[in-house]
């Protein structure tokens, strides 16, 4: 008869930078540590809730470690947001990979509750319990473990708690892509944190993610370009566009000149490393008409999200953007600045996603990708930036 292995006492691991990848900050809380993508600095020069909410969902973010455990528990506390009137956004999950696998899988259907009412601004938050998140039955052998963090919900992280030592990844060989856009690269519509369109391109690539996709917040805010400059990178691209027509934020005038300073702040970081610039997605309720965008009032009456476009095409001639005007902007800028910089490039976001693709898969709430949809992207993104002579080509 076999006895079966006792099991060994769990204990603490501390969370600290050196195991916790893909973000600037972790900010200490009353109940665990808070991690941020963005420094307090440049969070307190942009002190807008949208940019505040995003930052602090760890899209990309992952603990990683190496370790012959066979049984990890976190325990974290979620923040969940309810909009009354709206579907419920669906909570969190925290995926398990081994060695580049996914293994595994969790959801965290507790943690506190802030309850928000989109026609007064006023918001409500129930405290709620911290989760404990297990996984066991691992392999005994020596491994590398990534515990990537839900991608669309603030997650604090309480404590970590393994069978085994735990030694941060030692092995920094890989190349670090940089990447920057709005809620489509931060994951909306993607069902969990390693399907993303980044995520998936990061892992076809074999480089580490560091993910400043921020919901509504890609908006060529100087701070971020600040960001982007210091932050450590191999590779780096900007997908540019969705954010500043739907917040209606400029115009044509503004746009171009905007985009040439930001590319100009990362490459006072980053003179020489390949820098990719991404024009938007087709996105059919913006080819045309400028936003500001908007909930589509008859989806939520058939309890389904839904966004459109309130501008009017008439005042392009006037300078108002549409993702039209926006893709001839950033390929003037970038001809323009490719004279010079034989290392920046353009990718058009109509070759990863069309107006062909949108008839096979639309947009489900008309701005969103859905994960079939993030997979394409990834895939098409990977293809291409990755390729023998691709602009992300590992030429070592």
């Amino acid at each position: 008869m076999t006895q079966a292995m006792p099991q060994l006492p769990l204990q603490s691991v501390p969370l600290s930078p050196e195991i916790v990848r893909g973000v600037a900050e972790l900010e200490p809380s009353a109940r665990g540590l808070v991690p941020h993508r963005l420094p307090a600095w440049a969070r307190a020069q942009v002190p807008d809730p949208q940019l505040l909410m995003a930052e602090g969902q760890p899209s990309g973010a992952r603990i990683a470690f190496r370790s012959t455990a066979t049984v990890i528990e976190l325990d974290v506390l979620a923040t969940k947001r309810l909009y009354p009137g709206l579907p419920p956004r669906p909570d969190g999950v925290l995926d398990l990979v081994v060695d580049g696998r996914l293994v595994d899988r969790a959801r965290v259907t507790e943690g506190d509750t802030i309850t928000i009412d989109l026609a007064t601004g006023t918001s409500e938050t129930t405290r709620g319990p911290v989760a404990t998140v297990r996984f066991e039955g691992l392999d005994p052998r020596d491994k590398n473990v990534e515990l990537w963090l839900p991608h669309l919900e603030t997650t604090e992280l309480v404590d970590l708690r393994t069978d085994a030592r735990v030694e941060a990844l030692g092995d920094r060989s890989r190349r670090t892509w940089v990447h920057h856009g709005s809620s489509i690269s931060q994951g909306s519509g993607a069902d969990r944190p390693t399907s993303t369109w980044p995520a998936l391109a990061a892992r076809l690539g074999g480089v580490d993610l560091v993910n400043l996709g921020l919901a509504g917040s890609a908006l060529l805010d100087p701070a971020v370009g600040r960001v982007l400059r210091d932050t450590s990178a191999d590779l780096l691209s900007i997908k540019m566009g969705i954010n500043v027509v739907n917040a209606d934020l400029m115009r044509r005038r503004a746009f171009g000149p905007a985009l040439h300073g930001l590319l100009d702040t990362v490459r006072d970081g980053h003179p020489d490393i390949p820098l990719l610039v991404v024009t938007p997605l087709h996105c059919a309720i913006h080819e045309d008409t400028p936003g500001p965008g908007a909930f589509d009032l008859e989806a939520l009456a058939e309890g389904r999200l839904g966004f459109r476009a309130t501008g009017d095409p008439a005042d392009v001639a006037a300078g108002r953007l549409t993702l039209g005007v926006v893709r001839e902007e950033m390929a003037r800028v970038v001809a323009q600045r490719s004279a010079t910089d034989p290392h920046l490039h353009l990718l058009d976001g109509l070759s990863l996603y069309g107006a062909d693709d949108a008839i096979r898969l639309p947009l489900p709430d008309g701005l969103h990708p859905d994960d079939a949809t993030h997979r394409l992207v990834g895939e098409r993104f990977a293809a291409h930036a990755f390729a023998p002579a691709g602009p992300f080509a590992d030429r070592s």
